[in-house]
């Protein structure tokens, strides 16, 4: 090679490499952005500003081709994702979160059996010499270096058990299959075990030199399988956790498939999604007091509908109802009042009723705020999403620590939807399910409403002790309606 030649081919991957370093630094800018409601929007557009200069850095390295398979790739992801994106309705945003995580983990499965079957023939002994002398070389022993079998198994295992277990996860959110934990009991766990063992052994062998296809194959089966045993078990309260530790699990695969490949961009990018993945675990684990390997472990949450609460349990008793007329009169008479949504609102698309039913309220001098519970919905940050969808000031949005020492001075709690997240049963009853969950302290309020569509459980599958509180009132109906039917009564008073 000319020494002009040498000199070109050093630069242009100098240039490649600053693109990949601007683009993974746009990545963490458009992170930070999303640490507020003010800011999320420009981060996401940094951000996104960043995976097109890395897309751009990737078709700038030499030797790349298929152009026309690229381009339909392109777009192919581009006709799906747009109008997916756009016309998704915000209760089904978790579902479209674990199918477009589910994506990444099987693009990353893919992309390692491909690199897999190319071993042979993309790996070996290069040197370049400028004038007689020696100025770079790439020796490998065997066809391919340790350190990228390793990192391809690595990433064809993870990446093929977030793809799998997040169609689950899909699945039991569209109620496409049951939300309730499906296992084999007992055997459930040595079943996983003898899969994960299986999946290991594959990959050492492989590590080891074995090139065979089907080996790699049954690879990749055996991680399936251990996707979907590991998911099936989990019950629909979990599901929040689970999608974020999928979410960990694809950036991690992401990650090790950046090692095998050399691409700085996607090493940064599969470790910032990792981190961020597990930390929103580990949060969220924590919000519901309990464990990840417990939530992992299943048979939790049995997600279903009960035909009524009436003698179903020993706290069933008397269940006091209301009308949206007397609603209203204890909302107008009120000095403070918070709002508790959850589910039921998401499902109803009730916050623009809920944000009129707040100004109206402020008009007449009741000072308005809104509790939100870490897990409140099907996954984090699901309320504040549909809050500000209704214009609703962000600073009246209040977290759940911050929120429950007004519970003692709050007149009023309006409840519209949520139910485990406000379970009395978590702090008083020790052989609850759930005892032990931090939990909105509503019942400390000096009255409650609840806006609920009938007295079935929540996803935890267990009766709320707080709907037979003597200061607790039902008002049973569509969240939206029923909000509706509360604020027309109060332009009335």
């Amino acid at each position: 090679m000319s020494l002009p030649l040498a000199t070109s081919f050093v630069q242009g991957e100098n240039f490649i490499y600053v693109l990949y370093i601007v683009a993974f630094a746009l990545f963490i800018q458009g992170l930070r952005g999303l640490s507020g409601p003010t800011t999320a929007v420009r981060g996401n557009r940094i951000a996104a500003v960043g995976m097109a200069i890395a897309v751009v850095a990737t078709l700038l390295n030499p030797g790349e081709g298929n152009w026309g398979l690229i381009a339909l790739g392109i777009a192919l992801g581009a006709a799906v994702g747009v109008p997916a994106a756009r016309n998704v309705k915000m209760t089904a945003m978790p579902q479209m979160v674990a199918l477009f995580n589910g994506v990444g983990g099987g693009a990353v499965a893919l992309i390692s059996w491909v690199e897999f079957r190319h071993y042979g023939s993309t790996y070996g002994s290069h040197t370049i010499h400028v004038s007689g002398e020696t100025i770079g070389a790439t020796i490998t022993l065997g066809g391919v270096p340790t350190y990228v079998a390793i990192f391809s198994v690595f990433a064809a295992i993870v990446g093929s058990i977030s793809f799998w277990g997040s169609n689950i996860a899909f699945g039991k959110l569209q109620e496409v299959i049951p939300g309730r934990p499906i296992s084999l009991g007992s055997a459930q766990q040595v079943v996983n075990l003898v899969l994960l063992v299986l999946a290991l052994a594959a990959g050492i062998d492989l590590v080891a030199g074995a090139h065979s296809e089907a080996l790699f194959i049954g690879m990749l089966v055996v991680a399936a399988l251990l996707g979907n045993a590991v998911v099936l078990p989990i019950g629909g309260a979990d599901m929040p956790v689970v999608i974020s530790l999928l979410n960990a699990f694809t950036g991690l695969s992401a990650a090790a498939t950046g090692m095998a490949l050399n691409n700085p961009a996607l090493i940064v990018a599969g470790m910032i999604v990792g981190a961020s993945g597990t930390i929103l675990t580990n949060l969220m684990a924590t919000a519901m007091n309990r464990s990840i390997p417990a939530i992992v472990a299943g048979g939790f949450g049995g997600g279903g509908a009960v035909a009524g609460a009436a003698g179903a349990g020993e706290h069933a008793g008397t269940v006091r109802s209301t009308s949206a007329a007397d609603a209203a009169i204890q909302l107008a008479y009120a000095s403070h009042v918070v709002v508790v949504p959850g589910y039921g609102m998401a499902v109803a698309q009730a916050q623009h009723a809920v944000r009129e039913l707040a100004t109206e309220l402020e008009k007449r001098g009741v000072d308005v705020k809104y509790a939100i519970h870490p897990v409140a919905g099907r996954m984090p940050g699901h309320m504040n999403v549909l809050l500000a969808e209704a214009d609703v000031p962000y600073d009246q949005l209040k977290e759940m620590d911050e929120i429950n020492p007004d519970f003692q001075r709050t007149d009023v709690s309006l409840v519209i939807g949520a139910n485990d997240v406000t379970n009395p049963a978590a702090k008083s009853t020790p052989s609850s399910p759930i005892y032990g969950m931090p939990i909105l302290e509503v019942s400390d309020s000096h009255s409650v409403i609840v806006i609920k569509r009938s007295m079935n459980p929540g996803f935890a599958g267990i009766e709320n002790e707080l709907y037979f509180d003597p200061k607790t009132a039902m008002l049973f109906g569509d969240a939206k309606s029923a909000v509706a039917d509360i604020t027309a009564e109060l332009g009335q008073l």
